[in-house]
């Protein structure tokens, strides 16, 4: 055990002597790139990062010591295991271009792309930046640093997609031939369009999008040290071919109409009714003494039949509601009248034996329309019309009955809005008192109507008879429209197909 604790006091001292401290002096603008023989930990210790700034690269085992103010700090470095193995004593200094350097990296630090460095005793600012907005403010900075040679150029990915966003432009303005790409950092306008003036727009349109352009070298307080090719200049390659422009193809207008009904109706009754009577076989008899006389003794009987002697109850509820819901899609040219028919019909017998006839009732659905296309992509609908036949349940024959709904008007209405056209609504409440009769069979026996044995019947001793029935009913349509203008009659195909694509096991 004493051994061991000798030998890690050993290995403890052994280690900490590993550590190596260096002085290293750096000029603000001027970087110290410093080459580690170990794998180093990214985190490092910074005694005061206001004075240096630290650029790693863990792949070349480099850190780059990088100035930002006069001062003194230190930097500690530890590997991979966390020991400490380089402890620097970084003193920064500064002259007039590091001074320079400095105000610079605060007034352009944040603006992507760009290096401020000493090169060749002269502040240089040098690099591709990513946004053209921010030329301006380069441009504006430097015109206060004559002696700052400015080496700034436009990334080639924005230049690309600046000339991705003046072909579209152009496009749109109805010259789809045209096209720009960059050359040796230049837009070059290419293709055929059908006139001069549509020549001159498509650079009039592409030169709003260019941004402003940069000098490869900016003028020093000397003159002109070296004046380069100015970057970013349109060159207009596009031919005319004068002829007449095709007439566009009519612009498609897709309509679509719901029919929507909706119907709920409720009944409630109750009735009470109480009509006892004696039966035909109703007497009254005297007994008789031994002797023959009449006895006064109260010992005779008294009989008879009392029919319906409990009274008769009656309670019900009904309810109902029904959704019905009919949809129909056309597509045509702007301008045509459009029409969508669906019909359908029930077959039923009208009699009885050899009287019976057949019938039909029809089932239908039918939209006619004609769209027009205004401003600001407003579709003027002329002439809707929208007919929906629906069955209605079946009348007191059993044949069955229908409701006809019909809607027809103009209106205008934006491109894939929908718009309710029109609709109605039906609300009914019927309430009754003492009509609802529990027992109307007995009622009319029992009243000396109808049957020839009613003369023997007798009448009720008393007939209670109360009743309340309460019936609702509602109901409504709406109709829905929603016009859409297509670029072809082929767009929203795929959509229709996977609704009916057959599914297999």
């Amino acid at each position: 055990m004493k051994y061991y604790f000798l030998f890690l006091l050993l290995f403890t001292s052994i280690s900490y002597g590993q550590v190596k401290e260096t002085d290293l002096d750096v000029a603000i603008g001027i970087d110290e790139t410093v080459r580690l023989d170990y794998k180093f930990n990214t985190k490092i210790q910074i005694g005061n990062e206001s004075v240096v700034q630290l650029v790693l690269s863990i792949q070349n085992r480099e850190i780059t010591f990088r100035g930002i103010k006069a001062g003194k700090t230190s930097v500690t470095v530890r590997d991979s295991s966390g020991d400490i193995r380089d402890k620097f004593i970084v003193n920064v200094t500064s002259d007039g271009n590091s001074n320079i350097v400095r105000e610079l990296r605060e007034l352009l630090g944040d603006i992507e792309g760009l290096e401020i460095t000493i090169k060749g005793g002269k502040v240089v600012v040098e690099g591709e930046i990513v946004v053209p907005g921010k030329i301006g403010k380069i441009q504006t900075i430097l015109a206060r640093y004559p002696d700052v040679l400015p080496l700034v150029e436009y990334s080639q990915q924005t230049q690309v997609l600046i000339a991705r966003v003046m072909q579209d432009a152009i496009n749109k303005n109805g010259m789809k031939d045209v096209t720009v790409k960059v050359v040796n950092g230049d837009y070059w306008l290419e293709g055929v369009v059908t006139s001069d003036a549509k020549k001159d727009l498509a650079k009039e349109i592409a030169d709003a999008y260019k941004p402003d352009s940069l000098n490869g070298l900016g003028i020093a307080a000397g003159g002109v040290r070296f004046e380069g090719k100015v970057r970013g200049t349109i060159v207009n390659f596009v031919s005319v071919n004068e002829k007449k422009d095709p007439e566009p193809p009519p612009k498609l207008v897709k309509i679509a109409a719901q029919f929507v009904e909706l119907s709920k109706d409720y009944n409630k009754a109750f009735a009470f009714k109480w009509a006892p009577f004696l039966g035909t076989d109703a007497s009254i008899s005297f007994g008789k003494t031994t002797e023959g006389g009449v006895t006064t003794e109260e010992n005779g009987t008294l009989s008879g039949t009392i029919t319906r002697l409990f009274p008769k109850l009656e309670s019900a509820k009904q309810a109902g509601y029904a959704r019905v819901i009919q949809s129909g899609m056309v597509v045509v040219s702007e301008g045509k009248k459009a029409t969508i028919n669906k019909s359908s019909s029930i077959n039923f017998s009208v009699g009885t034996g050899e009287f019976a006839q057949a019938s039909s009732a029809n089932i239908t659905f039918r939209l006619d329309v004609t769209p027009r296309i205004g401003a600001q992509e407003n579709i003027q609908l002329e002439g809707l019309t929208v007919n929906v036949t629906l069955p209605n349940g079946r009348d007191s024959g059993g044949s069955p009955s229908t409701t006809e709904n019909q809607i027809q008007t103009e209106l205008v209405v934006k491109a894939s809005e929908s718009a309710v056209i029109g609709g109605v609504v039906q609300s009914s409440s019927t309430t009754e008192y003492d009509k609802n009769d529990p027992d109307p069979v007995n009622a009319q026996s029992s009243g000396g109507e109808g049957d020839g044995n009613s003369s023997a019947q007798s009448a009720p001793l008393f007939n209670l008879l109360r009743s309340k029935s309460y019936s609702t009913k509602k109901s409504q349509f709406v109709v829905f429209v929603t016009p859409e203008i297509l670029e072809s009659a082929s767009v929203g195909t795929e959509e229709i197909r996977k609704k009916f694509k057959k599914r297999e096991r």
